[in-house]
């Protein structure tokens, strides 16, 4: 492996195995959206070759690391950790110059990385992901009940997408590649190329720590690349056997449709789309109505509204509060400068989605910040319209990525409600409230638990705390199915299955089944957690 030095010098390679590979695919540069300008080095795409040798590595290395002790993984986790923390500044400057985000951005972004290496890591030790049951032989039982005992078991190599947004958290080593690693499947990341610089230090961050570890080569692999080819082959290689993606809804279907349409069709779990529905309750509206408009323009204007989480919908009932809220968005909105977004990919996504509202005819403008110049400026902006032009237009309820949001004024609560169950699955829905609005709150809660993944109170959707209990998903087309999550230790379910044991020998069963229980977790015996 190359010293830490070496670590820090990028090359534009993909990584493969403890390989670093120059491609012969076409070449690319990050981009640096604050200046206009190209980054070195040049970058080489990844292709069939690159693939098939990183896929054998993936398989041959699967058996073995899908068996590993849970302690030892948890030590991967952390030493993958520590090497990215040991990447200092060089990571932070090379991912502001490929974004634009702000320094302090990042450095959060980081400290949310390592954390949620290390929240693994404790997940792993802890053992109840294993989710080991044991039911006692009952031969005396007619018909007699056998010896069986079950266990969850690692899917396979799994193929993870960069997102554009989170150069870090939702990257190479984000929570995707993370919760499959800790899970015991290999990962092949396919990198994105808004960021292929930062991708590169922390593919070389986690090659050091496979290697360091003494893992087999093929548990990492990185390949850069651009163009839709890379991602559809990677996920068309019958060794992958599930897929995370985070990303836009047109990119995410196209995803599916490949894994779909293999001989053997693998799960593809995307997070996509979703506006982010927040609800003004009577109370909270007419006790709070210019703080919670300031909130909503912070919310909306954080990261340049670049979060899959920023409220892109807000509902409140007509009347003498609303006109005010209105008042005090557009003088928070006239505060507000605009800010350079990602890529002119994405700024381009965003000023066709806001002529697109500007041009609506039962749309119109509240406010917009303060423009300013340069290159992928996102100017933060908020749109009203009434509830029934809103149920009547489809168009009006498609993302909108940035800082923008649209206000559906409704008639009355009913009127609400029935906007509410008009919406298609979210990633979060937010209720504010005070308690005089509790009966209300009561009555939509039914509809939003059945939209969102989320429910939150008091609150802006921004902001999504890696942990046991978060939930970040959602029905369709939030993700691909809303059974699962991408951030929290409930990931790591995305990339298991359970397999059952049937009177099989205590020699021959995996330590997590054995009745000495060698790995100290919590098992179900007959029906009861113990250790």
């Amino acid at each position: 492996m190359r010293d830490t030095g070496e670590v820090l010098n990028i090359t534009g390679e993909s990584l493969i195995g403890f390989a670093s590979v120059q491609a012969t695919g076409a070449t690319f540069h990050a981009f640096d959206p604050e200046q206009g300008i190209h980054l070195e080095p040049v970058f080489h795409s990844a292709g069939k070759m690159e693939i098939n040798r990183a896929c054998a590595l993936a398989q041959a290395a699967f058996d073995l690391y899908r068996e590993t002790a849970p302690q030892r993984r948890a030590h991967f986790l952390e030493a993958i950790a520590q090497n990215i923390l040991d990447l200092g500044d060089a990571l932070i400057e090379r991912a502001m110059a490929e974004t634009g985000l702000p320094k302090a951005r990042l450095e959060g972004e980081r400290g949310r990385t390592i954390g949620q290496l290390r929240l693994f890591a404790e997940g792993l030790r802890e053992g109840s992901w294993i989710d080991a049951r044991c039911d006692s032989a009952l031969p005396a039982r007619q018909p007699p009940r056998p010896d069986l005992r079950m266990r969850l078991i690692a899917l396979g190599p799994v193929a993870v997408f960069g997102a554009s947004n989170f150069p870090l958290a939702f990257s190479v080593a984000g929570g995707d590649t993370v919760s499959a690693l800790a899970a015991g499947c290999p990962v092949i990341v396919k990198g994105h190329p808004a960021h292929p610089g930062t991708g590169e230090l922390v593919g070389r961050a986690i090659q050091r720590a496979v290697a360091v570890c003494a893992l087999p080569e093929g548990v990492f692999s990185l390949l850069a690349g651009i163009g839709n080819e890379l991602g559809t082959d990677l996920i068309a290689h019958p060794a992958i056997q599930a897929v995370g993606f985070t990303g836009s809804g047109h990119g995410g279907l196209a995803l599916m449709a490949v894994a779909a349409g293999r001989p053997q069709p693998i799960p593809v779990y995307a997070e996509m789309s979703s506006i982010n529905p927040m609800f003004l309750l009577p109370h909270a509206l007419n006790a709070r109505a210019e703080s919670l408009a300031t909130g909503l323009v912070e919310s909306l204007s954080m990261g340049v509204g670049q979060f899959c989480t920023s409220p892109g919908l807000v509902l409140a009932i007509e009347g003498e509060d609303l006109e005010r809220f209105r008042g005090a968005v557009t003088h928070a909105l006239s505060e507000r400068a605009g800010a350079t977004m990602l890529t002119p990919g994405i700024h381009g996504a965003y000023e066709h989605g806001m002529m697109r509202l500007a041009a609506h005819p039962q749309v119109d403008k509240l406010g917009n910040g303060v423009a300013v110049q340069g290159v992928c400026k996102g100017v933060p902006a908020m749109f009203a319209t009434s509830a029934a032009s809103f149920m009547q237009d489809t168009t009006l309820a498609k993302e909108v990525f940035g800082p923008v949001s649209l206000l559906i004024s409704c008639a009355d609560f009913e009127q609400m409600k029935q906007v509410a169950e008009h919406l298609e699955g979210q990633l979060t829905a937010t209720l504010q409230m005070d308690e005089g609005d509790h009966e209300a709150a009561r009555s939509l809660l039914p509809i939003l638990e059945r939209k969102a993944g989320r429910v939150l109170a008091n609150g802006f959707p921004t902001g999504v705390e890696v942990s046991y209990a978060m939930v970040h998903g959602g029905p369709f087309p939030a993700t691909s199915d809303g059974r699962s999550s991408s951030v929290g230790t409930m990931a790591i379910q995305r990339f298991m299955r359970p397999v059952c044991y049937q009177n099989i020998a205590q020699a021959l069963l995996p330590a997590a089944l054995q009745d000495g229980n060698p790995l100290d977790i919590w098992q179900r015996r007959d029906g009861q957690l113990t250790k």
